[in-house]
């Protein structure tokens, strides 16, 4: 058969990668979902383990929102009315109220003229950047942003693309003087939370250099922010980034998938740019929305967060994630310090990182081993993720495993 040289072509990269030790290997099936109990958090059951109970460290839903009951209910309602599926693209028929409202919701939540929603964080990166990018465009990007914004930047063909190094203001400042006169508008591009090692990138200083060297270009310079980590999960009432620092950038990409506990992505702005997209994106143009049942679910997920509930859960997001760090630190583990609950542990050392993982693991603690190349060589760590459904119970029983791995190991 044809397909047999392909596979043997496929077979021979996926051998370097299992020897390599870069293949990501088999994923991971969760079973059930425990109900908190007494002092603790929720629990998850993994296939392969029988009734053994794990304390997720890794889950990207920091506020805890996806097994929020009103969430369910209102998740569930939608769906009884609008049934499970759009059934079309948005352009054609695909467009419903719940769609409307929520891209209403999630404008009028950063204070925009104007939002709209994509099926993922990623595809709204993809979305966004490629219509946004000309043959005339430089696009300047930290040397750490999430693979989104490096695939869609390979994809648009810019005018030139340049590298600063992570969060060097002085070097993005280079590079912008370096730009003008190489095209007609600059596009400065970086993640707001680095996921990787829970840091955020100074938006203020940003959004300073924007309107410095704007003039400098015809048709302007325009920062894009992917703030998918930080929206929910940082700033006094869950704004991200952009609240912690006071700021606002052109350009926001945020996602339906992490703190708000569902499913999805999108991107506020103007008027005009949204408009823009909506007419460009062939990842919007191509694509069905996400359902209604979701995006009634994120509706009740905006209510509850700018209700003395969703401040609660902020600021006990806020305290677990800094006793956490406090605890890794009185241990005498290295960690990148910080508000924003993506917690890494510096083990810089692949191997080490492996046993770490696997002790965790054997210790009902679920935490991401990063190696390279997810990371460069000598940054390789556990990342902890704390969520608003973690208790202090849950807080010290993790950095017991990890004193004890400590005192063994």
């Amino acid at each position: 058969m044809p397909v047999n040289k392909i596979k043997t072509a496929l077979e021979k990269e996926l051998k370097d990668l299992r020897e390599s030790g870069r293949d990501k290997g088999a994923e991971m099936v969760i079973t059930d979902v425990i109900k908190p109990e007494g002092e603790f958090g929720p629990r998850v059951c993994i296939h392969g383990y029988g009734e053994k109970k794990f304390i997720k460290m890794n889950s990207n839903s920091y506020l805890g929102m996806s097994l929020n009951p009103e969430v369910i209910k209102a998740e569930e309602k939608a769906a009884e009315k609008f049934g499970v599926g759009p059934g079309a693209v948005r352009f054609i028929s695909g467009t419903y109220t719940p769609h409307i409202e929520l891209e209403k919701k999630l404008a009028d939540f950063h204070g925009r003229e104007s939002a709209m929603i994509f099926s993922s964080a990623y595809v709204t990166s993809l979305g966004v950047i490629y219509p946004l990018m000309t043959k005339e465009t430089v696009v300047i990007s930290d040397e750490l942003n999430h693979n989104c914004i490096i695939q869609a930047i390979r994809l648009s063909r810019p005018a030139e693309k340049m590298i600063y190094k992570h969060n060097n203001m002085d070097e993005l400042e280079a590079r912008m003087q370096e730009a003008v006169g190489k095209g007609k508008r600059c596009m400065v591009i970086t993640d707001g939370i680095f996921s990787m090692r829970g840091d955020h990138a100074p938006l203020d200083k940003i959004v300073e250099l924007c309107e410095k060297y704007n003039d400098k270009f015809e048709e302007g310079v325009f920062s894009v922010v992917d703030d998918s980590h930080g929206v929910g999960a940082l700033g006094k009432t869950g704004r991200g980034t952009e609240e912690y620092l006071n700021t606002k950038v052109d350009v926001l990409i945020g996602t339906l998938g992490k703190a708000f506990g569902v499913n999805g992505g999108y991107v506020t702005s103007s008027e005009t740019i949204t408009t823009y997209l909506r007419e460009k994106a062939p990842m919007y143009i191509y694509s069905n929305p996400i359902t209604n049942s979701e995006a009634a679910a994120v509706l009740k997920v905006l209510d509850i967060i700018d209700s003395p509930q969703g401040l609660k859960r902020l600021e006990h997001l806020a305290e677990m994630t800094a006793k956490f760090e406090k605890g890794l630190i009185d241990l005498g583990y290295e960690t990148i310090e910080g508000p924003h609950p993506v917690v890494p542990l510096m083990v810089r050392d692949t191997p080490k990182t492996a046993e770490l993982v696997k002790y965790l693991t054997e210790n009902g603690v679920l935490g991401t081993g990063l190696n390279f190349p997810v990371v460069p060589k000598g940054d390789e760590e556990i990342r902890f993720q704390v969520n608003a459904d973690h208790t202090e119970a849950d807080i010290d029983y993790v950095l017991g495993v990890l004193k004890k791995y400590k005192e063994t190991h």
